[in-house]
């Protein structure tokens, strides 16, 4: 059986937008060696279409030379869930539509790994489909932006399943199923 883990990096007031904050905190060796070892047991890639489409163009042009995460990137089958992509440039890519008998399938199969993708994550939370939330938490508060999770809704309950503080001042929290 698979596995679905998901990586975000969010503010301590739980900001998850675009993340250009995390440039003042620059990536040492440890956070490096924190989500290498994610995507290490990854064999497939689960985004949304947003952040599918800013990841293509970062890091499609990126070597193993620039980045030593840009073979699994750029290699790694990329399962894109979307209702309005048809055609993705940036493979190897097969888009599907949100379906949890699909998804649960997926994951059977494949140890997935998922980063940003906000809105899918919250879908997945709720339905009960992430094995693993790792929270890389930075030590600032930004005010405003897109919350993993926003005002409304259910509780989304969860049970930490590790804490580790980082070298450069980031919290990486380790979530599972409650």
């Amino acid at each position: 059986m698979g596995s679905i883990k998901v990586h975000e990096f969010t503010t301590v007031d739980g900001v998850v937008d675009a993340p250009m904050w995390t440039m003042d905190f620059g990536f040492p060796d440890d956070l490096a060696a924190s989500i290498g070892a994610l995507t290490a047991g990854a064999d497939g890639i689960l985004l949304g279409r947003t952040t599918y489409e800013m990841f293509g163009p970062a890091w499609s042009t990126r070597t193993v030379e620039d980045d030593p995460g840009a073979p699994f990137f750029n290699d790694t089958t990329k399962y894109v869930v979307s209702g309005s992509l048809t055609d993705p440039g940036w493979g190897p890519a097969q888009v599907l539509p949100y379906d949890v008998d699909r998804l649960q399938a997926l994951r059977a199969e494949h140890d997935l790994y998922v980063s940003g993708s906000a809105t899918l994550v919250r879908a997945l939370v709720a339905d009960g489909l992430v094995d693993e939330l790792h929270l890389y938490v930075y030590p600032v508060a930004v005010r405003s932006g897109i919350r993993l999770f926003p005002e409304g809704g259910d509780p989304a309950r969860l049970t930490l399943v590790d804490a580790t503080k980082l070298s450069n001042g980031v919290a990486h929290l380790v979530y599972g199923p409650a």
